[in-house]
């Protein structure tokens, strides 16, 4: 119990750090501090239990585990470094104790050990350990402690680039990141590019983001910078929970979760404030529900909200339903119904929000989108490719670009003329050719056990790929922009594909490598991003 309270020390002080800033009378800091640190100390409690067993059976998986966790604890350190050697975008006060919270701080905590020694005892009378609860809880913690991980991450950096200092678009990867922020987090929630592919992104978003900032006496941006870090952690939460129930190895599942949120597609658009994070935590829920087979209403939900967010994904619902149901009433009953459902939920966006956007089922609305449209050609089709399966998880040297808005502009793909970045380091080319490596070691075995493996969900992410490469073909300035939606596919369609290697110890220590050359690489990326904007933020 003692190291147990000790290790979650840290986390409870940038947690009040932040929570500080909205309660910060001597008594709430000491609730807070005493609820916190109850809270994930027996979290931590409970995970060095699993760690003993662990240690006493699997003596190997105990130890890459454990160089795992390391590994992201330093990057995360390591990052939250980094940040803090801008301070013209980063004040480390706002997730650190000021000098008067220290002190109650330091009461809350030391309530909360006696508190933890109580409650483990209260448990264990009620014989919680037995309620499906529990159960449940205990199963996922693993893939919880690892999206934490990542949401501390995101987090931090959500908090730099979403700032009201970014006061214009196309800043980062063509994102529309003043537009979002004002629309998710401000009364202005008109879309002043009059587009209709978004039908009801705000009925779904702002509801959550108002919900979030009830609990942080209103302020709805540090809401919007928590709930996007948030929505990044949950998709690295269900790729370890998909993983993890397909392959039935723990640490398997922990190491592709990793190589997810460490992508080059997941370590920016986890933190950026844009609809594309919650895009993918819709597409890899629909996914969990169709693998749990859950009934209808739970797809047909999803897929609405889908289709809400951004219209066009809700064809990767729909490949992703008819590869694995396999069932035409179904199909035609999905369709029907979210088809059904989507047209008043767009009057229903509109009549709360008047005039935030055009209808979808306007055709003149689509008019709009004309400027991010191009003609097809066969370089554009090797670029997408490129970013694709590259570019999506080993970012490169990207594009500055000196043009039109005082801020420098970061992109990986230029369309007009047609610019793409490049690996420019000896250790960015390695790394890329390494994951080539293993994007063929995967393809190799997909192939070789086409006729043994369960014939769903890979052909479904073959086709979503292909869909997303032929509509991309035409659509799109910067293709980086939309590796959240394609990334997810890969990434599992690899896991998959690698399962009979998934207990081999040489391939473990390959994929843990690479995930700690992956996030060392990938913050290159992160740290340009810093430097070329702190020079226009005084």
């Amino acid at each position: 119990m003692l190291p147990a309270w000790a290790l979650s020390l840290p986390v409870a002080y940038f947690t009040l750090g932040y929570l500080g800033n909205y309660y910060s009378s001597f008594t709430a800091i000491i609730l807070i501090a005493a609820l916190g640190q109850v809270v994930f100390g027996l979290s931590v409690y409970r995970l060095l239990g699993k760690a003993e067993k662990l240690y006493a059976n699997h003596r190997w998986d105990f130890s890459l585990a454990l160089a795992l966790f390391a590994a992201l604890t330093v990057f995360v350190v390591k990052m939250f470094e980094t940040a803090n050697r801008f301070p013209r975008l980063f004040d480390a006060k706002y997730m650190t104790l000021e000098a008067g919270q220290t002190l109650p701080f330091m009461i809350g905590c030391a309530i909360a050990f006696p508190s933890m020694l109580w409650a483990v005892g209260f448990f264990k009378q009620r014989k919680f350990s037995q309620s499906r609860l529990y159960q449940f809880l205990d199963e996922i913690s693993a893939g919880v402690l690892i999206a934490a991980f990542f949401f501390a991450f995101y987090f931090i950096f959500a908090s730099i680039f979403n700032q009201p200092v970014f006061d214009v678009d196309d800043i980062f990867f063509d994102t529309d990141g003043l537009l979002w922020r004002r629309r998710f987090a401000t009364p202005d929630f008109q879309d002043y590019y009059w587009r209709s592919v978004h039908p009801f992104a705000l009925l779904i978003i702002r509801p959550l983001v108002a919900l979030l900032a009830f609990f942080l006496k209103g302020d709805k941006l540090a809401a919007a910078f928590t709930l996007t870090a948030f929505a990044g952690a949950l998709c690295v939460f269900l790729a370890w929970y998909f993983v993890k129930q397909t392959a039935g190895n723990s640490l398997y599942a922990l190491l592709i979760a990793s190589l997810f949120g460490a992508s080059a597609a997941y370590i920016i658009f986890g933190f950026l404030l844009e609809t594309y994070i919650f895009l993918a935590a819709a597409m890899m829920i629909f996914l969990v529900l169709l693998l749990k087979d859950k009934p209808l209403v739970a797809l047909i939900f999803t897929g609405a909200l889908s289709f809400g967010i951004t219209l066009t994904n809700f064809v990767q619902t729909a490949i992703a339903f008819i590869f694995i149901k396999r069932d035409f009433k179904q199909w035609v009953k999905y369709g029907v119904i979210v088809g059904a459902l989507v047209v008043p939920l767009a009057l229903l966006n509109n009549f709360i929000y008047p005039k935030s956007q055009p209808y979808f089922f306007d055709p003149s609305s689509f008019n709009a989108e004309a400027e991010n449209t191009f003609a097809p050609s066969v370089p554009r089709a090797l670029a997408i490719a490129r970013v694709m399966a590259l570019h999506s998880i080993v970012a490169p040297d990207p594009l500055i670009l000196d043009e039109e808005i005082p801020f420098l502009k970061v992109w990986i793909f230029k369309a007009e003329p047609m610019r793409l970045s490049e690996y420019k380091t000896w250790s960015g080319k390695i790394l890329a050719f390494v994951w080539l490596g293993l994007i063929l070691l995967g393809e190799f075995l997909f192939l070789k056990n086409l006729k043994k493996q369960d014939p769903r969900f890979s052909p479904a992410f073959i086709v979503i790929l292909i869909f997303n490469f032929l509509l991309h073909l035409k659509y799109g300035k910067d293709l980086f922009l939309y590796s959240a939606n394609w990334t997810y596919a890969i990434v599992l369609f690899l896991a998959l594909a690698w399962r009979e290697l998934a207990e081999r110890k040489w391939f473990q220590i390959v994929l843990l490598v690479f995930i700690g050359a992956l996030l060392a690489n990938n913050s290159r990326l992160i740290l340009t991003m810093l430097s070329t904007s702190a020079l226009h933020v005084k």
